[in-house]
């Protein structure tokens, strides 16, 4: 019998997670439990992702505001003039840090990027820019020169004016503020030398900048956390980057030790289920809102580990060039045919072929990650589990 269904995602109902769970357990006997209630069956390479935050939340992975002070305080003194660069504009991923980052400083110089943060959320519009005159490249303004030519803008989705929250946010901890707005990274350096780069997938770039053009003391949100301060959570790599608001005096962090996590889920599905399937951890998709205008990738990565079968990028045939160049004479069942045992004989590196150009050139994690982020969402499904099935699948299967 032919199959009529390609790729499939499922977003598979668990438990609410806690600290201390075990998740590779919870994991596996939901997907069990799916399958035999829903009367599906796993095949061969079919994929399970597990997002990002149930995986820190068993671990336990968190941090007060106090905590990040206390290493904010380690790393650039007690009475720090710290510069804060870069911020993106968000109630959950940063407002929450920058309290803790007030917390640990005397005085904040923070550097608002106009007209947009690094992930697009927009302080002001591209044709308010335009309107006004300013060369977003070369144009400093203070924050009375910016309120003069803008006014308070409330963010057109979250109803919030972010310039005025962050800096209620640092005088809320009885720290001295000063914004401004500019794109040149080095011009915090007029201000101070102790510089605290909060952009994220820039961050290596600007933090040699600064180190070059003289800053003293430079770290990134990636630096911060990367041990456990008083008792914290931590992650070695990537620091407070990928965090999100737990509560007002709290942050969930991004998981650590996730390699090890993704192939004892590989292990016990293999044990439970007798199918040899991959596994990722997700976090944010890798992709852009076309009116809103927002990159959906706050987190330093899509997928922090997954196992070795999702590695590479795909190695996939365009059915559209084959149809209407390579078989253009064909149709109906010849043509069928035709494309069918083509797709039998490809070969594993298409890289530059004619018959490939017009595929997606990523990663395969980002993009199994993506679809995830989009079939689990981050409201109130509670799918933290997806199962995709079919999608190393061609049309010659």
């Amino acid at each position: 019998m032919e199959r009529r269904t390609g790729t499939i995602s499922r977003g598979i109902r668990a438990p609410i997670i806690r600290e201390g769970d075990d998740l590779a357990k919870i994991v596996t006997d939901s997907i069990y439990d799916a399958s035999r209630e829903e009367h599906f069956a796993l095949r061969p390479r079919d994929i399970v992702g597990v997002t990002e935050a149930v995986v820190a939340r068993a671990q336990g992975n968190y941090a007060t505001v106090d905590q990040i002070a206390e290493d904010v305080r380690r790393k650039f003194g007690d009475h720090a003039h710290l510069g804060v660069l870069f911020p993106i504009l968000s109630r959950n991923r940063f407002a929450v840090l920058l309290r803790g980052i007030a917390r640990g400083a005397e005085k904040i110089y923070l550097q608002l990027s106009y007209p947009t943060d690094e992930v697009g959320n927009a302080l002001i519009s591209m044709e308010q820019l335009d309107q006004s005159g300013l060369d977003p490249w070369r144009d400093v303004l203070s924050f009375n020169a910016w309120m003069e030519r803008f006014g308070k803008i409330k963010h057109p989705f979250t109803g919030v004016d972010y310039v005025s929250y962050y800096a209620d946010i640092i005088r809320g901890e009885g720290t001295e503020a000063e914004l401004f707005f500019a794109n040149d990274p080095c011009y915090i350096l007029e201000k101070t030398d102790e510089v605290l780069s909060c952009d994220i997938h820039s961050r290596e770039r600007t933090k040699i900048k600064l180190r070059q053009a003289g800053g003293r003391v430079v770290h990134g949100l990636d630096d911060i956390l990367r041990e456990s301060v008083d008792g914290s959570g931590w992650n070695e790599k990537y620091g407070l980057l990928g965090s999100n608001k737990a509560t007002d005096e709290k942050v969930k962090l991004f998981p650590r030790d996730c390699a090890h996590f993704v192939y004892d889920v590989q292990a016990r599905i293999k044990v439970a289920m007798d199918t040899d399937v991959e596994v990722l951890v997700y976090g944010d998709g890798a992709f852009r809102d076309p009116v809103g205008k927002i990159w959906e990738l706050a987190d330093p990565v899509v997928s922090p580990a997954y196992t070795k079968g999702l590695m590479g990028t795909p190695n996939e045939l365009k059915l559209k060039y084959l149809a209407d160049d390579k078989f253009a004479d064909l149709s109906g069942s010849d043509l069928k045919f035709a494309i069918t045992e083509y797709l039998k004989t490809k070969d594993g590196g298409l890289v530059g072929q004619m018959e490939s150009q017009g595929t997606t050139p990523r990663q395969i994690a980002d993009l199994i990650g993506s679809l995830c982020d989009l079939t689990s969402g981050s409201g109130d499904k509670g799918t933290p589990i997806v199962l995709i099935q079919g999608y190393f699948d061609t049309y010659a299967d």
